[in-house]
């Protein structure tokens, strides 16, 4: 009885194994398509073109996807300077942003659970929540963006890991950036560096300036947010602080 028990234990492991493995594979064919093919969507442009349509009934889209040369250096280099500075030179993770990104989202955990004992003591007072801030790499949030849904979990961060690990092995710097700049978000329902151009500025990628690549390179972490605003006194002044960084920035 207990050995036919361990050996449905075992048999329902090796299965497991087998179908994460499969899995990996998958992802992997489908990362080398990319060497030759664009992707025509991501996962994360699926659940949003879903979430319009259910909620808003409508579907205003925004995407035409430009080759890495029809980009504005500008805007690479600006994305680059916002969101990845090591992305030229890093394998795959920067640990160091990521250790920076972890003390920040303490020391702002910290802050908030303070502030929060002192609303504590009004009646009524509204609790405040820390903001998170994120340490991950171009690539990463590309993997993300690709294949795997919003979900906040171990596994689901350990598939991203993998992931990431499997675009860095497979497709040269160049190719990333590339695919990365066609199809993230810089608003409701507009996707890739020719849509925002078109969208913002009403000219095409390869014709962006420093300060309009870097006013989009802001509005990357909250394009949905920054998109009502986007000539906001934030926008605007950390524009300038990325535009003067611009010029140390490596293209691949």
């Amino acid at each position: 009885m207990i050995r036919a028990g361990w050996q449905q234990l075992l048999r329902f492991i090796a299965l497991l194994a087998l179908s994460v493995l499969a899995l990996q594979l998958y992802f992997a064919l489908r990362i080398a398509l990319m060497l030759a093919v664009d992707p025509q969507s991501t996962s994360f442009q699926r659940s949003e073109a879903w979430r319009l349509l259910t909620q808003q009934h409508r579907l205003l889209w925004s995407q035409q996807w430009v080759g890495y040369e029809r980009i504005s250096s500008h805007l690479k280099r600006a994305v680059i300077a916002s969101e990845d500075a090591a992305f030229t030179d890093h394998s795959c993770v920067d640990w160091e942003a990521l250790e920076k990104a972890w003390e920040k989202n303490v020391r702002a955990q910290a802050r908030a659970e303070r502030i929060n004992e002192r609303l504590a003591q009004r009646h009524g007072a509204k609790a405040v929540t820390a903001e998170v801030i994120g340490g991950s790499t171009i690539t990463q949030q590309l993997a993300k963006n690709l294949f795997l849904d919003g979900e906040r979990s171990l596994p689901r961060k350990g598939q991203e890991f993998l992931l990431t690990f499997m675009l860095e092995a497979m497709l040269p710097k160049q190719r990333i950036l590339e695919i990365y700049l066609n199809n993230v978000e810089w608003g409701e329902g507009v996707f890739g560096a020719q849509a925002a151009a078109r969208h913002y500025f009403h000219v095409d990628a390869a014709q962006l300036g420093a300060y309009p690549a870097a006013r989009l390179a802001v509005m990357l972490p909250a394009p949905k947010r920054f998109e009502k605003r986007p000539d906001s006194p934030y926008v605007s002044g950390r524009a300038g602080t990325i535009v003067a960084r611009m010029a140390a920035v490596d293209l691949p």
